[in-house]
């Protein structure tokens, strides 16, 4: 196995003084950085109405807005706990990152192409209707019709519905899909006639928590227990979710007990929350990939559509130094291009940092006075801030002269993303998999095509056609070990284009007060918030 930075013998760093400026001057700059960002701030800070929940009411803290209920676009890992308490999909991904049925109580792989799926007898939305194969079939469509979605990415082909009975149907493709009962996870139903393809902000649903009150603009909502749920009567009955941007206020909001639960804590923030008492800090392995992944538009004959210069720059990059010192070693930097948590991953190199060699490599490829762009979204990742102001100084260490754009969440970075905004060279990124599967995180990232860059659907631009075709063959085969195999093969593929300049896999982060039992956090750092109880 290929050691990671962490354990890379020394002779692998020949610019120790240049490493050890940077662990005590600069490093300890950016970490105190990041630890200002959590230092206890005013509570006047926290968005929303202030006081400690009633003894029924759930509090969530949430650090990016929650625009809508429906998860088309709107797919960060908090929002999706939320989301699922109102809107609820054939299946979910539970503990040991299995499909579990929900609104169906079959769903089963009855031909290679076809799964027979029933839904559960008596599930119903909040207003009584009925949940039917029709919503299925609309719900479907509607995804399909997302420009942008995150979600699209992952199928390799949207199944069609094909009603055989009253609660009965059939899920086609036209090659098979062996994961099909974990991607349609992540389709919530939704009552036919009130579907549409942008996001709902309706929530009408048929979770066991409806919608109250709602202000998108604020990301604050107000759930209240649906007394006309399907399933077991949820023990808590009020469940209200705020926005609150900055972690030093999340954090005094959970020790003054205004908030119960804070989700993606940065390193800081767990220590200093960890053995307060009436507080827990939840850690688990995660499933989401960070990266610093290159703009793949770039036109024959700019430095970064080189792969030989997006390697070169990944030497400039004291990954080691990032991990231990701006986050506090709850992550682990990659050595594949997936999470070596998901089932299929396997590790196919590691970044080693080599100041000198990047000069040199930059030099011999005439890449030389280089100018790079980087953007990223607030919030995507514990820590970003710092993470990104180090990348740049770093990279000035090689000759390369890099700026930052940072974009607040609700913006519209997705344009960006998509090309349609602005240039940009690197964009910080955050990644999951809520299949659990690295197959899946695989076909969303690297499975671009012609086709999908037209609709600007082609992950950050990354379409590279052998790479798409060894993809779809792993994605069709239905033989467990075959797939296997087929998929290490095309890891490999995609590790020798170099996409990303570095990349870690964080741990999974969650803070709550001791009267928040039975919370079980997920790698994919969600919960079931419908199994959630209060003591006190």
């Amino acid at each position: 196995m290929t050691p990671t930075p962490q354990s890379a013998p020394p002779d692998a760093f020949p610019d120790a003084p240049q490493r050890e400026l940077f662990s005590r001057r600069a490093l300890l700059r950016w970490g105190a950085a990041g630890g200002a960002g959590v230092a206890l701030g005013p509570l006047a800070a926290c968005a929303g109405p202030t006081g400690a929940p009633g003894p029924g009411t759930l509090t969530l803290g949430l650090n990016r807005s929650l625009v809508s209920l429906d998860n088309k676009l709107n797919q960060f890992d908090a929002a999706v706990t939320v989301q699922r308490a109102v809107r609820q999909a054939l299946t979910r991904i539970g503990p040991g990152m299995k499909p579990q049925l929900i609104l169906a109580d079959q769903f089963e792989m009855t031909e290679p192409t076809a799964w027979t799926v029933r839904l559960r007898e008596g599930v119903c939305y909040s207003d009584g209707s009925p949940v039917t194969a029709d919503d299925v079939t609309t719900a479907l469509k509607m995804y399909s019709e997302v420009n942008g979605s995150f979600l699209l990415g992952l199928f390799p082909e949207m199944p069609t519905v094909e009603k055989t009975g009253d609660r009965t149907f059939l899920l086609h493709t036209n090659k098979p899909v062996p994961v099909l009962d974990r991607l349609m996870a992540n389709i919530h139903i939704t009552p036919a006639a009130a579907n549409r393809p942008e996001e709902l902000q309706s929530g009408l649903g048929s979770g066991p928590y409806r919608v109250l009150k709602a202000n998108s603009g604020a990301g604050e909502y107000t759930l209240g227990r649906n007394p006309k749920y399907w399933g077991t009567r949820t023990r808590i009955e009020t469940v209200r979710v705020r926005f609150v941007p900055e972690e030093s206020s999340r954090v005094v909001a959970l020790r003054s007990g205004e908030l119960d639960v804070v989700d993606t804590l940065a390193p800081d923030s767990a220590e200093q929350l960890t053995g307060l008492p009436g507080v827990q800090v939840e850690e688990t392995s995660g499933v989401r990939m960070c990266q610093l992944f290159y703009n793949f538009r770039k036109p024959r004959g700019n430095p970064l559509a080189d792969p030989r210069v997006r390697r070169a720059l990944t030497y400039a990059i004291d990954g080691e130094a990032l991990v231990n010192d701006v986050l506090s070693g709850l992550a682990e930097a990659a050595r594949g291009v997936v999470p070596l948590a998901l089932a299929g991953a396997v590790p196919t190199g590691s970044y080693a940092y080599d100041p000198g060699k990047a000069r040199a490599l930059l030099n011999s490829l005439g890449a030389t006075d280089l100018r790079m762009k980087i953007i990223w979204e607030s919030g995507e990742f514990a820590a970003d801030t710092s993470v990104m102001e180090a990348v740049v100084d770093m990279l000035k260490g090689v000759g390369v002269r890099a700026s930052l754009q940072q974009f607040q969440p609700g913006g519209d970075i997705l344009t960006w993303r998509q090309g349609r905004a602005g240039d940009w060279d690197v964009i910080g990124n955050g990644y999951g998999s809520p299949t659990g599967q690295a197959l899946t995180m695989l076909q969303g990232m690297y499975g671009g095509t012609a086709a999908k860059e037209r609709t600007r659907d082609a992950f950050m631009g990354y379409v590279v056609p052998h790479v798409e075709r060894q993809l779809t063959t792993a994605s069709t085969q239905v033989d467990d070990a075959e797939r296997t195999k087929q998929l290490a093969a095309v890891q490999k593929a995609i590790w020798d284009t170099w996409p990303s300049m570095w990349a870690f896999a964080p741990k999974t982060l969650l803070a709550r007060r001791t009267r928040v039992q039975n919370l079980s956090l997920l790698p994919i750092n969600s919960y079931d918030l419908s199994a959630a109880r209060l003591e006190g």
